[in-house]
């Protein structure tokens, strides 16, 4: 099986703002209830590096702020700072206070602060932050969502529509089968099969599978299955929304990068510039096909000098299913296994 580090920052930032009403009716009902919805949130990620940079605190996991309206003074406004964090970290609760009194000083309105823990220690649920000398106390004190908690909840998730169940499922399973493959691959089917069931609308479907898909990343095999799997799936029911849509643009991709290889392989009287050639069309392949676990072939897919040898890899990369197969192609028998 390739090794992959779980990536929990980009797929969170995403989903949260293909769903923010969600993120609060699903976690913070309260929060939910006193927005005014009718006026839309004004994401300010720019504003928030500005904040990041100026603290100098270093790089963050997946964090969101944005701009809302009450919904008792329709010209109130506030600001939500939203932060996923994957690890523990220790000076976790001294950051969120920064970044707190920051974002008052610069914009002079009431900041709520609110953290999304999604780390595997039960008894980790840092939510304060007290400095206190000489009878001078600041106690800053923020909500907090423990994910881990919505173990005990499965059975409520499941039959939840709200987009963010999916999102917690995903995120639990991820790290409950970081060891155990197919029993991966088997709640990524089941997870992407729920979302037909649920009724959601077709960019929904596909929205909410980037998500489950990039959190429970599979081997190459197992991979394969899983899309074989789904497309019979999606034929029954008769809505190939995920293997029309994202395999119908991987395969132009694929398609596209092997007419490059070829033709940037067909420069007269150079054979390095034909390489070079073949070269570009094989990592164009390789990332549109198989993503971080082609790219890892590169490296010894470069010191192949021979063109003959490098064109077919490039035809192979087209209709391999997996980047095991392409490694065949060009290592010799007895240097296998």
């Amino acid at each position: 099986m390739t090794t992959t580090t779980d990536d929990y920052d980009s797929p969170w930032k995403d989903i949260l703002e293909h769903y923010l009403p969600d993120f609060f009716a699903f976690f913070f009902p309260h929060i939910h209830a006193a927005i005014d919805w009718t006026r839309p949130p004004v994401f300010l990620d720019k504003e928030l590096q500005q904040v990041v940079r100026d603290a100098d605190l270093g790089r963050r996991l997946a964090d969101k702020l944005v701009q809302v309206w009450r919904r008792d003074n329709s010209d109130a406004w506030v600001l939500i700072h939203i932060e996923v964090q994957g690890q523990e970290e220790a000076d976790f609760t001294q950051r969120m206070f920064v970044y707190a009194y920051r974002l008052f000083d610069r914009y002079r309105r009431p900041v709520v602060s609110l953290a999304i823990l999604g780390d595997e220690r039960a008894t980790c649920r840092p939510s304060q932050f007290t400095l206190e000398l000489w009878g001078c106390t600041h106690q800053f004190t923020f909500p907090v969502i423990k994910l881990l908690d919505y173990r005990a909840r499965w059975a409520e998730m499941e039959a939840s529509a709200n987009p963010f169940a999916t999102v917690v499922m995903a995120h639990l399973t991820a790290q409950t089968t970081r060891q155990d493959a197919p029993a991966r691959a088997r709640a990524k089917l089941h997870l992407t099969r729920r979302l037909y069931s649920l009724g959601y609308q077709r960019q929904d479907i596909l929205n909410l599978f980037h998500f489950i898909d990039w959190l429970l990343r599979l081997p190459d095999d197992l991979e394969t299955q899983f899309w074989q799997a789904l497309q019979a799936y999606e034929e029954t029911q008769k809505m190939p929304y995920i293997t029309s849509v994202e395999r119908m643009g991987i395969q132009k991709g694929i398609e596209q990068g092997f007419q490059q290889g070829r033709a940037e392989g067909r420069v007269e009287g150079r054979a390095e510039g034909r390489v070079e050639g073949l070269l570009s069309g094989i990592k164009l392949m390789l990332e549109m096909k198989f993503g971080a676990d082609g790219l890892r072939l590169l490296p010894e897919i470069e010191q192949i000098q021979e063109p003959d040898v490098l064109a077919a890899v490039l035809a192979a990369i087209k209709d391999a299913p997996t980047p095991d197969a392409v490694q065949r192609v060009y290592t010799p028998p007895d240097d296998e296994g």
